[in-house]
């Protein structure tokens, strides 16, 4: 089946052509005849599995085929998305999807000058892609309104509800016209987003790709079990033994992330990190790096790594197992991507072993365990003496004697005598001198 037997203009089928995407994917088929009839949609998909375009294409169709006029500070389409790089990602999409059709495309997540954000808004969009909070900082200042949406897209839903963004979601609907085309889009459908989907949609047409949860066919999954203190140095003898095109290390903190980058740049390997507490142009170059090939290791959290969609991922490397089941699909999503083949490695510390027991009764699959290199223990040694060269703890610092003499206390400067000392001092003193004229 091609794009055009599913109802799209040739406008955007040129488009799609020259981003050499011939035929649908599932998901594409099922959801794009549905949306250009203009009803409601539940979609359940895995990342990767072309969601963007089923959901983009027939808005942008039904966007111009309505020829509304947008008013300044207004927006004809939203899209949530929970990160700054999935709205992004989503807004490049739209870009180059509605190349001929002359919309206009804005983002609006937190990381850039809010003034920014006004600027972009000011003369009002076609579509806007946004992060709520930021969404809610310019409506709450009155430089953007939602009055005349006719269509509204929230991705990532149950990533929306992991980062606690259900208050905010339900400000936003309650601004939301009633008369409104919404599609809602999650990889996963717990009970908690199915109560969710029902208030924002009314009679949808249910689109189901892959059984909730399952993992990605093409991904090869293994297990290694190791100490927590030498993960680095599995770490590294995986990065050595292994042909990495490139590789998404995931953390499960942001400090973590940066001292897996600190711990590989001591061992002469050169990675980025991505995370909350990155500025956004800081995350942009880490990114564009990556995708570039100028770096083939990026180290990121679950939330920053909601939309890094990266060809030729070849390895996602679970450096800490993640608490909550659901983010192992995502992570593991990250590679064999466009027919491709990948890898998806986990190291497992001791007190891990329950969260790899929650991910194989979620994906209802038992994973691959492998076992240490034979030369670990070696490298093992290696990396503990390098780490304290790098991070020396309380008990490797020098003795206090060869440390040279204490530097002096910081003290007050003596008062002369008679000085007042505070008020009980001029207290007493107007005493004494009562007592002496008295």
């Amino acid at each position: 089946m091609s794009f055009q037997k599913l109802g799209l203009n040739r406008s955007l089928v040129d488009a799609l052509a020259e981003k050499g995407y011939e035929t649908p994917t599932p998901i594409q088929a099922q959801s794009i005849p549905a949306l250009l009839d203009g009803n409601d949609l539940l979609g359940i998909a895995q990342t990767g599995t072309g969601k963007t375009a089923a959901f983009m294409l027939p808005s942008i169709q039904r966007l111009v085929a309505a020829n509304n006029r947008v008013k300044p500070m207004r927006c004809r389409m939203l899209v949530l998305a929970p990160t700054r790089e999935l709205a992004s990602q989503i807004a490049q999409s739209a870009t180059e999807y509605g190349r001929y059709s002359k919309l206009r495309v804005a983002t609006v997540f937190g990381g850039v000058p809010i003034n920014r954000n006004r600027r972009d808004t000011a003369a009002g969009v076609d579509i806007l892609v946004a992060t709520p909070g930021r969404l809610l900082d310019l409506i709450d200042q009155k430089c953007l309104s939602l009055a005349d949406l006719e269509i509204l897209v929230l991705d990532e839903a149950d990533q929306m509800l992991d980062l606690g963004f259900i208050h905010s979601l339900k400000k936003i609907v309650a601004m939301l016209p009633v008369d409104r085309q919404s599609l809602f889009f999650s990889a996963t459908m717990p009970k908690a987003i199915r109560e969710l989907a029902g208030k924002f949609l009314t009679d949808p047409v249910e689109v189901k790709v892959t059984p909730v949860a399952s993992t990605a066919e093409r991904v090869e999954q293994y297990v290694t079990f190791v100490n927590g203190k030498e993960k680095q140095a599995l770490l590294t003898l995986f990065l050595e033994n292994n042909e990495i095109d490139r590789a998404l290390i995931f953390s499960r903190t942001k400090h973590g992330a940066d001292r897996i980058v600190r711990l590989l740049a001591g061992n002469g390997i050169r990675a980025h990190a991505i995370h909350g507490n990155k500025s956004q142009p800081q995350r942009e170059k880490a990114l564009g790096d990556f995708r570039e090939g100028r770096v083939k290791l990026l180290v990121a959290t679950d939330i920053a790594a909601r939309g890094i969609d990266v060809s030729g991922v070849s390895h996602v490397i679970n450096f800490d197992l993640p608490n909550v089941a659901e983010q192992y699909v995502h992570r593991i999503g990250r590679t064999a991507r466009a027919g491709n083949d990948g890898v998806a490695f986990a190291f497992c510390a001791d007190d891990e072993r329950p969260y790899l027991r929650s991910i194989e009764k979620l994906t209802r699959q038992k994973v691959d365990v492998v076992p240490l290199p034979a030369n670990f223990l070696a490298e093992a040694e290696r990396i503990q003496t390098s780490r304290k060269r790098i991070e020396p703890g309380r008990d490797e610092r020098a003795p206090r004697r060869d440390r040279g003499p204490r530097p002096p206390r910081k003290t007050h400067a003596a008062k002369p005598a008679g000085a007042p000392r505070g008020n009980r001092g001029r207290r007493n003193n107007r005493r004494a001198n009562a007592n002496a004229q008295g």
